[in-house]
């Protein structure tokens, strides 16, 4: 079978189906609402142009079959009567399928270009029925303008009505979870209240009003329960047992006002479902980038864990390292400037006698110096003071008070807490960084004055340590110095690894520096040696 052959008896088929359903839609149709109008325009809306032919055939020839008794209106009049409609309505859904190309209601937007299609179908093909009124110069009982009114409103509420539902079950099928919940809320709430409706139907008429206006409550509910999907089909329900419970005896001449209050309600009731559904969606997307941001931060943390593991066991190697260093020159060096100074020593009465005590005294004040400077360079790579009595000690007694008293630079510390707390890395850290910002203020700050001050104390099952570092000197440059590997991108580097947190604060009334570590709680230790270095 050729390819043309199967597009016309596709074609053929689509006006076969097309011309049934908008003959069995035209049997059920009242004047409340013209559902015709919302097959013809959603079949145009959604079918592609190239069968747009075959759905003009389906509804000429179904009209001209149901219409054959009105042959007296002549050719013309027959024509006028048959024809104008589809192709009026063809132009604007032309129109509309340029503007909205993706034929969905996923957004309000969506919901928006719908109804504004609608609306002004409706318009247009009712401006088409007031020409063909005039021409074949039907009368009607009641005034051009009502029936005009009545007729628009009838078409807006068909296509509001039917094509909602055609674009969900083409284009967003509920799954089986959404149409459990749809058919029970439908048996739960809509039914009873189509029987409400039903029950005051026939009573007074404030009542039935009164019932008519409580239909609004289930449509807003699947609004926001369903969105458009439920907006669409709790409407669909209501309009019908509406316009039924009103009775066929009290709908001769189709009040505006129920027409009016069918197409508001319809539309604000899409409009809340598009809104409900937007929202839904949104909170979607954002609880899923939620979740993946979430995950993105646990990824983080790990790796920056994984980073502070690996810069403290670098420093942990550096420490190990210039331990190591600094016991070798402790033991080598140290030895051999010893024996050199004993060797002078036993040499410095024969060079006194040769007339050479001067030598033997500038060699022995070079091995002066050269201890001097052996025991600075110890102290900066291992202070002894640490390791042999602890944290406290080395920095209210050791080196660092040493070099502030050298420079002439009054130093004061405050110890506060139990430093068994700390692990041995962050005691390390926390010295090297009190020992490099005295550095800085011997180098650099014409200080008077550094004040040290450190607490350790457990909080919240943690344990805080605070470490405040200060001086009454010049402040920081505007490019500060950096020296050797321990400036203060050392500090920060030490401050990283222990996952703290370090400021400073810099001015013409000196230096700040801030330190804070919050460790694992670590038991206190109960061997002696340790609490006698925490003295």
């Amino acid at each position: 079978m050729s390819s043309r052959l199967l597009f016309v008896l596709r074609g053929l088929a689509l006006a076969a189906a097309y011309g049934l359903g908008w003959w069995l839609l035209w049997r059920m149709s009242e004047l409340y609402w013209f559902l015709p109008a919302g097959l013809r325009f959603g079949v145009l809306l959604l079918a592609p142009y190239r069968y747009w032919p075959f759905v003009f055939l389906g509804e000429w020839t179904t009209f001209g079959l149901m219409n054959a008794p009105l042959t007296w209106l002549g050719p013309l009049g027959f024509a006028l009567d048959t024809f104008p409609h589809v192709l009026v309505c063809a132009a604007v859904v032309r129109a509309l399928r340029g503007a909205w190309p993706h034929v969905r209601l996923e957004a309000p937007e969506d919901v928006v270009h719908l109804l504004v299609g609608a609306l002004l179908a409706a318009v247009a093909v009712t401006a088409a029925n007031a020409l063909v009124l005039q021409v074949v110069d039907i009368q009607e009982e009641a005034s051009l303008s009502y029936t005009l009114l009545t007729y628009s409103l009838g078409d807006y509420l068909g296509i509001m009505l039917l094509l909602p539902l055609m674009i969900l079950l083409l284009h967003a099928r509920p799954d089986a979870a959404r149409l459990r919940a749809l058919l029970r809320h439908v048996l739960l709430l809509l039914l009873p209240a189509i029987g409400l409706l039903y029950a005051l139907a026939d009573t007074e008429p404030s009542l039935a009003q009164y019932a008519r206006t409580l239909m609004l409550v289930p449509v807003v509910y699947f609004a926001f329960r369903h969105g458009v999907r439920g907006a669409a089909l709790a409407m669909l329900a209501a309009s019908i047992a509406v316009a039924a419970g009103a009775g066929m005896a009290h709908r001769a001449d189709a009040p505006a006002e129920a027409q009016m209050f069918l197409a508001v309600a319809g539309t604000a009731s899409l409009l809340l479902g598009s809104a409900i559904e937007a929202l839904r969606a949104s909170g979607e997307r954002l609880a899923l980038q939620n979740a993946r941001l979430e995950g993105t931060n646990v990824r983080l943390d790990q790796l920056a864990q994984s980073l502070r593991e690996v810069a403290r066991r670098n420093l942990r190697l550096e420490e190990e390292e210039r331990r190591s260093l600094a016991a070798e020159l402790h033991d080598e060096l140290g030895q051999n400037l010893t024996a050199i100074q004993t060797r002078v020593k036993l040499a410095h009465e024969r060079l006194h006698a040769a007339g050479l005590s001067d030598v033997a005294t500038s060699i022995n004040d070079i091995l002066a110096t050269m201890r001097r400077t052996v025991r600075s360079l110890l102290n900066t790579l291992r202070p002894s003071v640490l390791d042999e009595f602890g944290l406290y000690r080395a920095l209210a007694e050791g080196p660092v008070r040493d070099m502030l008293g050298a420079a002439g630079v009054g130093y004061t510390a405050h110890l506060h807490g139990d430093p068994t707390l700390i692990d041995d890395d962050t005691r390390t850290a926390i010295y090297r960084i009190a020992q490099e910002a005295a550095t800085n203020t011997v180098r650099h700050a014409r200080a008077r004055n550094f004040h040290l001050r450190v607490r350790v104390s457990p909080h919240a099952g943690r344990t805080v340590v605070l470490l405040d570092l200060s001086d009454d000197g010049v402040g920081l440059p505007d490019t500060p110095p950096v020296t050797g590997r321990y400036g203060l991108q050392g500090m920060r580097d030490r401050v990283l690894a222990l996952d703290g947190a370090m400021r400073i604060r810099t001015g013409p009334a000196g230096t700040r520096l801030r330190v804070l570590l919050r460790l694992p709680t670590r038991e206190p230790t109960a061997v002696a040696t340790l609490n006698a270095k925490a003295a």
